[in-house]
């Protein structure tokens, strides 16, 4: 887009955020919907517009670690630490949060989530405005994440004021968020950053979360969205079995349509992939390509009115923790 289309475009979105309405972001991870962090209702209009529950806290978008301190009761050693070495970027910190942001950003809890986003489109849109953004994905409540502009027209529609257009987002899932309220820190959602990278920039451990499988949802505050039992779920129900072909077998012998992401294709798969009912996508043997086209995948899967997805099992190494988290939520 031209730069004075861009500019006006940008004018307009702060224009917007800065009487209380909603614009949809496009980040490096995926498309945000942004309201004014510090008002309470228009932030209140992100939970209408999604659907979204109460008890699920927001990530709030700054510029820079300037204004993100100033949103930050204190400003712990290992949060100073990822600032520096990973904003701009797909690193979110919890922190504990300063009186002037409201309860229903952090779901009444005593910390808020942080993050400097990577995107230039949208660090430009926090500078015009002039306001931190409480942005969770653009999408309805407990749906897949939006990595393209017309995906959230298609999840949020008129619910909304107005999408900022970018492109495909870079990343494809959203970030990494790290507790740096406790010693050492610790990771709450897997992202795009690994913990290696994580330690590298703290110079020290980074406490991992184990078992990644969602559980039941635990009573009191979260400090991190995304920790829902079911979470990035596509329309079309998902499964993840152990035998993703003998699976799609038994489906394709029962009458119904079947999509499956498949990370290697054997034998059987090839000759399972000759049925008019069954519609095949290989998906990057990689966790950096594959996160980057899942949610546009099951997206367009989602168009093909399908029974069912099946997806291959991930390699269990750490590496492909985050596609896990998200493919055993979306299963959930």
């Amino acid at each position: 887009m031209p730069a004075s289309e861009s500019a006006a475009a940008l004018d307009r979105a702060a224009d917007v955020l800065r009487r209380g309405g909603l614009v949809a972001i496009p980040t490096e991870t995926v498309y945000g919907l942004a309201a004014n962090a510090l008002d309470a209702d228009a932030v209140a209009g992100i939970f209408r517009a999604k659907g979204r529950p109460s008890g699920n806290p927001l990530i709030v978008h700054v510029a820079d670690a300037e204004q993100a301190r100033s949103l930050a009761a204190a400003w712990p050693a290992a949060a100073a630490a990822v600032a520096a070495s990973l904003w701009p970027g797909p690193a979110t910190v919890v922190v504990p949060k300063a009186a002037r942001v409201p309860g229903i950003v952090t779901a009444a809890g005593e910390t808020v989530a942080l993050r400097c986003p990577g995107h230039p489109v949208t660090r430009s849109l926090i500078e015009r405005a002039g306001i931190p953004l409480a942005a969770p994905s653009a999408n309805r409540a407990e749906a897949l994440s939006p990595t393209t502009a017309q995906h959230v027209l298609a999840s949020l529609g008129n619910r909304i004021d107005l999408i900022l257009d970018a492109g495909s987002c870079d990343h494809g899932i959203e970030s990494t968020v790290i507790d740096c309220t406790r010693s050492p820190p610790r990771i709450l959602r897997p992202g795009p950053l690994s913990r290696a990278t994580l330690e590298a920039a703290l110079g020290g451990p980074v406490e991992w979360p184990g078992n990644l499988a969602p559980g039941p949802d635990k009573p009191g505050t979260e400090r991190s969205p995304g920790q829902g039992r079911r979470h990035y779920a596509p329309a079309t129900p998902l499964e993840i079995p152990p035998n993703a072909a003998a699976r799609v077998a038994e489906l394709l012998a029962a009458g119904q349509r079947v999509g499956w992401l498949v990370l290697a294709a054997d034998e059987r798969a090839r000759a399972l992939a000759a049925s008019r009912e069954l519609v095949v996508v290989p998906m990057p043997p990689e966790p950096i390509g594959y996160a980057r086209q899942l949610y546009a995948t099951l997206h367009a899967l989602d168009q093909r009115q399908l029974d069912r997805i099946i997806v291959d099992l991930p390699p269990a190494d750490e590496t492909w923790a985050a596609i896990r988290d998200r493919l055993n939520r979306a299963a959930s």
